[in-house]
């Protein structure tokens, strides 16, 4: 429907320039050129009108036909998010919001393989800019969760050394840049070395922080994710599917205890080749067992070893490069540091066996390659984790069932202990939303439970207790991915082309999959409690 495109294509730009940077890898934007986040409060005014605006003038397009409508719900939902970050999180109170906006864009630029001269520059202009953002922090920062606060703090210890050690870096690439970019990293880790500060004079004064509330909860749920599921039902579904990975896991370990683990990679380079292997013999098992098309336009999904000047800034987001709709001739990328002991929870599984990775991060790169070639130009944009990572975990449990892994034992153990770890996720999630449970309790049982390492550990609370509802959309999309598919049996027959409907799915990944029902089958059972006739 031209109406909806053209109004997708201006939301999208404006969006482009609005969206405030975030540590999640799925929702990255291409930028205009020269970029900065808005932090300005005036702005933020200004741009709460604008969103008005759009609001209007979608309520006035009433398209009939179910692929129209469901686009159209698509922009709801993006204008939902807009209204749920500004208006119910609040995220230019939350002190690593600051952070981010003011350091997130360096390493961000950081993340496409082949640094030159140019991104040195770049990189350079970003520093510059970190005093300037900063400077609009306290007047956003009257009265923070002191929760929120301390993981601040405790992220900008020695933040400082971390930014001279990433120019450093880039200064050997390019050495004519090396004077001005190390005197923008000392301005840029002063200002960060005295935020931290600032927010630590404070913690004795600042309030404990507040969950956002069943309410405001489901409300995100029905208007952002599109998820039609109660608050009560999606606990159970976690609480479920954790006893059942537990199961699971349980049965594999017992199976193989007996079986040596194998060794790690003796470098980086040999876990690199492997995993080029390993990436080609993944397309070649899609096709082979008749599970999803891979398109010769498809580029590759490769891992490289951590530069010197990404690892001071790793806790910054996820260390890839998934590529955009305007480089899908290029390879997506991530990052991953020299193999050997003590390595935290996914670095560890990906080193002793890099198709761990691949079935989800890979399936990542495939999905949002192929989304950007949508047809509908409405459904080339992220929405909601929902159907980004449901997809991608549906996708682990469907290559471990179809026999990918069958000769490796430890990674069919390890696929179900993330099986365990993402079930988790949503018990994590509804308790920090509803207030069930502290970030240091949530801490502590993803510690124990998965278990993981207590970095990871403290890292993923600390996000998910900052984004509400993110925590869930492993676990939660994956659910309802295998509901869909279930349906789908039911409703086509036995004649069912399994691999159609994938290619089906994946191509049309950014879309919530409850809204994928209705388009692809015809059912409209769950349209209700999205408010939808």
């Amino acid at each position: 429907m031209q109406e909806l495109d053209e109004l997708s294509q201006r939301f999208w730009a404006w969006r482009a320039r609005q969206q405030p940077r975030t540590r999640d890898d799925i929702p990255r934007l291409d930028r205009p050129a020269r970029w900065r986040p808005e932090v300005e409060a005036a702005l933020a005014v200004q741009r709460k009108d604008e969103l008005g605006a759009f609001e209007s003038e979608l309520s006035r397009i009433r398209p009939d036909e179910v692929p129209d409508r469901v686009d159209h719900r698509l922009l709801r939902s993006a204008l939902a998010r807009v209204r749920w970050e500004n208006d119910v999180l609040r995220v230019r109170g939350i002190p690593r919001f600051w952070t981010d906006q003011a350091l997130g864009p360096v390493f961000d630029a950081l993340l496409r393989p082949g640094v030159d001269a140019a991104r040195v520059g770049e990189v350079t202009r970003l520093l510059r800019a970190v005093p300037a953002t900063l400077a609009h922090a306290p007047a956003a920062l009257s009265r923070p969760a002191r929760e929120f606060a301390e993981l601040a703090v405790a992220e900008l210890d020695g933040i400082a050394a971390r930014v001279e050690a990433c120019a450093q870096a880039l200064g050997r690439i390019d050495p004519s840049a090396a004077a001005e970019l190390g005197s923008a990293a000392a301005a840029a880790g002063g200002a960060l070395e005295q935020f931290g500060g600032w927010l630590a004079g404070r913690l004795a004064e600042l309030p404990a922080a507040v969950p956002i509330g069943r309410e405001r909860y489901e409300w995100f749920l029905r208007e952002v994710a599109c998820v039609p599921l109660g608050v009560d039902e999606i606990d159970v579904i976690g609480r479920r599917e954790y006893d059942r990975a537990v199961w699971l896991e349980l049965l594999h370990a017992t199976r193989n205890r007996d079986v040596p683990v194998p060794p790690l990679p003796a470098d980086a380079a040999a876990q690199a080749s492997t995993q080029a292997r390993d990436e080609a013999a993944v397309r070649a098992f899609y096709t082979g067992r008749g599970l999803l098309s891979q398109p010769e336009s498809l580029r590759h999904y490769r891992t490289r070893p951590l530069p010197a000047y990404l690892e001071p800034l790793l806790f910054l987001g996820v260390a890839d490069d998934l590529t955009g709709p305007g480089r899908l001739d290029e390879d997506g990328a991530s990052y991953f540091p020299p193999p050997g002991p003590g390595l935290p929870y996914f670095y560890a599984a990906n080193a002793r066996d890099p198709r761990a990775g691949i079935v989800h991060e890979g399936a990542h790169y495939q999905q949002l390659a192929l989304a950007w070639r949508n047809p509908r130009p409405v459904r080339r944009h992220y929405y909601d984790s929902g159907a980004n990572e449901g997809i991608a975990f549906y996708n682990e449990e469907m290559m471990l069932v179809s026999g990918l892994v069958d000769d490796a034992p430890h990674t069919r153990t390890l696929l179900c202990n993330f099986m365990r770890l993402r079930a988790l996720r949503v018990t994590t999630d509804v308790g920090l939303a509803t207030g069930a449970l502290s970030i240091a309790d949530a801490a502590a049982g993803l510690a124990d439970r998965v278990p993981v390492d207590e970095a990871t550990a403290r890292e993923e609370a600390a996000f998910f207790a900052e984004t509400p509802g993110q925590a869930l959309t492993y676990q939660i999309g994956k659910t309802q991915l295998i509901a869909l598919i279930a349906d789908a049996v039911r409703v086509r027959g036995a004649d069912l082309d399994l691999r159609a409907l994938h290619d089906a799915i994946w191509v049309n990944g950014n879309v919530p999959v409850a809204l994928l029902r209705w388009e692809l089958l015809g059912l409209t059972d769950e349209l209700p409690a999205l408010d939808m006739d």
